[in-house]
C-alpha cells in the first residue's frame, strides 16, 4: 500500500506547485505591468503583453515539474506534443491567428492603452492588449473584447495618436441672410475661444448652396483632448449668436407650383 501513500504525496505536491504557480504568475504579471506605470515614457501596452507571456510561461514550467514528479519523461512528452502539434495547430487556426496578430500589435503598436480607437467598426478606449484579445471600454463604460485577428486584420482608427484634431461643422443660413454678417459672427466665435489653435489657420467659407439654405463650413484645429467640448460648444454658441445677430437658420421648405387649368 506504499504506492497509495506515494500517490497522495505526489498529488498534494502537484496541487501545491500548480496553485503556487498560478498565484506567483499573477503577481509576476502585475509586477511587470506595474513597472511600466512608474515611467510615463514606457508604453504600458508592451508590458501588459509581456506580462501575459511571463504568466503563461511560468504556468507551463509548473506543469512540466508536476509531470516530472509523476515520473513522466519530459523528453518523450515533448516528442508527443510535437507530433500532436500539427493536428492541434490545424484545429486552432483561429486561436493561433489571434496570437500572431497580438504579437504584431505589440511590435508595430498602432495604439496603446488609454487611446481612443475604432477597431472593427467599434469605438472605445483601449484597456488591455493580451495574447489573444484586445479589450475596449465604450463611452458609457461597456466592455468590448475583440479577437486580435479581427483587430489587426482591419483598418484601425486611432483618434488619440496625434496631439491635435480638426473640428468640422456646417451651419446653414437662409438665403435672405447677410452672408458677410454670418461669416463675421462665426469668426468672432473662433477668436473668442482660447482652445482653438491659430496654426493651422481656421477655415470659414460658404461651401454649398442647398435647397433651402446657404451652408457655411467651419474648420478649426484644437488639442485632441478638447475636441468634443469645442465641437459641442461651438454648435450651441453659433445658434445663440445667429439669433442675436438676426441670422435665420431655415427649415427645409418646398415650393409647390400649381399648374393653371
Amino acid at each position: 500500500m506504499a504506492w497509495i501513500g506515494e500517490l497522495v504525496v505526489n498529488v498534494a505536491y502537484a496541487g501545491v506547485i500548480l496553485v503556487a504557480a498560478i498565484w506567483l504568475s499573477g503577481l509576476l504579471r502585475g509586477y511587470i505591468i506595474g513597472f511600466s506605470r512608474q515611467y510615463e515614457d514606457i508604453d504600458e501596452t508592451l508590458f501588459a503583453f509581456l506580462g501575459s507571456i511571463a504568466r503563461y510561461a511560468m504556468i507551463g514550467f509548473a506543469i512540466i515539474f508536476v509531470l516530472a514528479r509523476f515520473g513522466i519523461q519530459t523528453a518523450s512528452l515533448i516528442a508527443v506534443i510535437g507530433a500532436a502539434g500539427l493536428a492541434i495547430g490545424l484545429a486552432l487556426q483561429g486561436t493561433l491567428a489571434n496570437l500572431a496578430a497580438g504579437v504584431m500589435l505589440v511590435i508595430f503598436r498602432p495604439f496603446k492603452i488609454g487611446d481612443f480607437v475604432e477597431l472593427g467598426g467599434l469605438s472605445g478606449t483601449v484597456k488591455e492588449v493580451n495574447l489573444f484579445t484586445t479589450e475596449l471600454a465604450t463611452g458609457d463604460n461597456v466592455q468590448i473584447i475583440l479577437p486580435n485577428g479581427k483587430v489587426f486584420g482591419q483598418a484601425i482608427k486611432n483618434y488619440s495618436f496625434h496631439d491635435t484634431r480638426r473640428v468640422d461643422l456646417v451651419f446653414g443660413v437662409s438665403y435672405a441672410s447677410n452672408l458677410k454678417t454670418a461669416e463675421e459672427i462665426l469668426r468672432k466665435l473662433i477668436e473668442a475661444d482660447d482652445r482653438i489653435l491659430t496654426d493651422p489657420e481656421s477655415f470659414v467659407k460658404v461651401t454649398n448652396l442647398g435647397d433651402s439654405s446657404v451652408d457655411f463650413t467651419l474648420r478649426v484645429w484644437v488639442e485632441s483632448s478638447d475636441y468634443w467640448n469645442v465641437k459641442f460648444d461651438l454648435t450651441r454658441q453659433a445658434k445663440d449668436a445667429f439669433d442675436a445677430g438676426g441670422i435665420d437658420i431655415p427649415f427645409p421648405t418646398t415650393t409647390v407650383v400649381r399648374a393653371e387649368d
